[in-house]
């Protein structure tokens, strides 16, 4: 350990800007370079693993343009454009998650240059049976003006839901905490071979400079039978007035029946197997894997995960992906069942999946320490290569781009046995260390329960960290 620790002070002091030993008269200096900071400790794959609930997610194309299908999971079966339909039943417990942006492409002339965009939901009963839909928990808004991105705080505590920057760390915070947002509908029952609307929800851009919006859905839903489910995109239609109508659910169900992807169409992903670099690409299809589930204990077994050392850290992998396992081998995307060949062969960064994570800590030593839990977002690597110690790099000073933000929830039992829960709203730039979620004090020779749930937030970029550090 003192061997760590020396090389540990060896890179940071190697790293030290040289703007901060001198810095030049006249006009001021531009801010200072990111440097890489390197801190040596273990990195190991998370435990547990994705549960078989079912995910339609619908992330692409991203930025809508025309209307279309944007995912569907009806089967082909007369419809004009077979290759948009996956042909994919779900029922039971499945989840929807949809992410797309609206934005104003037409000359300034046209009369339809900022007509609303809709994004309709439809479900059809393919059975001889009524079926009714539950919406268990759920949330969609609008980047504007629901939950605009706004400057916040790195570490903010977050009690009743009023911290958010961006509609899906708006919409993952209600979820996390149980709520279903009150113009959703409770349930859809649904007639034998009949279709139904589940959402029908407007992206307008008429009143805003610059002209783009963006909406971020997420339900939890239970259903008494197999569905069909499409998400579509579709303008408002103008009538005599002058007035924007929504689409009805005859002019969904044409669409559904007639319409093609809607375009234009992201940048196509990278071949699992291509060597070198790697372009994601954005998700439309059906992944497996709503939440996954961990008990986070030692490698050596015992059930318990003993606090590491003061001054030192031990850290687990969150939303681990290919090219991003931080050398711990382990790849956490959820796999896509059904797919369009241009789309994200995997569900890259998890986004909607609930990370539900116990930490049966133990003090083993003689001296009561100070533990905290953190969330941290290291810089992106695969693997060590050479005689590389283990350890994670970060940024000092930060860089401008925001890689995380969203809420995440800390349950523990204090030193008086009493219940504390904490939500925290962290907001986390490229390389970002010390994502604070709780500080607590523990015994000599003592036990300690905690666990950290948080929903993989949209418009972040993973992988991260969870990160225990013992104070003293």
């Amino acid at each position: 350990m003192k061997l760590w620790k020396s090389l540990a002070l060896a890179v940071m002091m190697a790293q030290i800007p040289l703007g901060a030993i001198a810095q030049t008269s006249g006009s001021p200096p531009n801010p200072p370079e990111p440097q890489e900071q390197y801190r040596v400790q273990p990195i190991l794959p998370l435990p547990g693993g994705l549960d078989n609930v079912l995910t339609f997610n619908s992330n692409s194309p991203e930025l809508v343009l025309s209307p279309g299908i944007l995912l569907s999971a009806f089967p082909p079966d007369g419809m004009e454009f077979p290759a948009a339909h996956l042909n994919t039943p779900l029922g039971d417990r499945f989840d929807l998650f949809a992410h797309h942006i609206a934005k104003a492409t037409l000359p300034e002339d046209d009369p339809d240059r900022l007509r609303t965009l809709y994004l309709g939901i439809i479900v059809k009963n393919p059975g001889d049976s009524p079926v009714t839909v539950y919406t268990l928990q759920g949330a969609s808004y609008l980047s504007q003006p629901d939950a605009p991105f706004i400057e916040l705080p790195a570490i903010a505590p977050n009690p009743d839901s009023t911290v958010y920057s961006g509609p899906g760390s708006r919409a993952m915070d209600m979820v996390l905490r149980g709520k279903r947002q009150e113009n959703l509908p409770a349930s859809v029952e649904i007639p034998p071979g009949e279709f139904r609307m589940l959402l029908n929800l407007p992206i307008p851009i008429a009143t805003l400079d610059p002209p783009i919006n963006g909406r971020s859905t997420f339900l939890r839903l239970r259903s008494t039978g197999p569905v069909y489910v499409a998400s579509l995109a579709e303008f408002a239609s103008v009538d005599t007035n002058g007035s924007e109508q929504a689409p009805t659910l005859d002019q969904w169900r044409n669409l559904l029946v007639t319409g093609e992807l809607s375009a234009p169409r992201d940048r196509p992903p990278t071949p699992p197997d291509k060597p070198g670099g790697i372009i994601y690409g954005r998700v439309g299809g059906i992944a497996r894997g709503s939440q996954w589930r961990g008990t986070l204990t030692d490698s050596s077994g015992g059930g318990r995960l003993s606090i590491p050392d003061p001054g030192n850290y031990i850290s687990f992998g969150l939303s681990l992906l290919r090219g991003g396992r931080l050398s711990t081998g382990q790849n956490q995307t959820a796999e896509m069942i059904a797919r369009y060949p241009d789309t994200a062969y995997e569900a890259h960064g998890n986004y909607a999946i609930q990370y539900a994570l116990k930490l049966p800590l133990q003090n083993p030593s003689n001296s009561a320490h100070t533990v905290q839990i953190r969330l941290e977002t290291p810089l992106k690597f695969d693997a060590f290569s050479g005689s590389v110690i283990t350890g994670l790099r970060f940024f000092d000073p930060l860089p401008n781009r925001t890689f995380f933000r969203g809420t995440v929830r800390v349950r523990y039992t204090d030193r008086n046995g009493h219940p504390k829960t904490h939500y925290t709203h962290l907001v986390q730039k490229r390389g970002q260390s010390d994502g604070r979620l709780a500080t607590f004090v523990m015994p000599p020779n003592s036990q300690q329960l905690a666990s950290v749930d948080f929903l993989y937030p949209p418009d972040a970029s993973p992988p991260q960290v969870l990160t225990l550090f013992t104070e003293n």
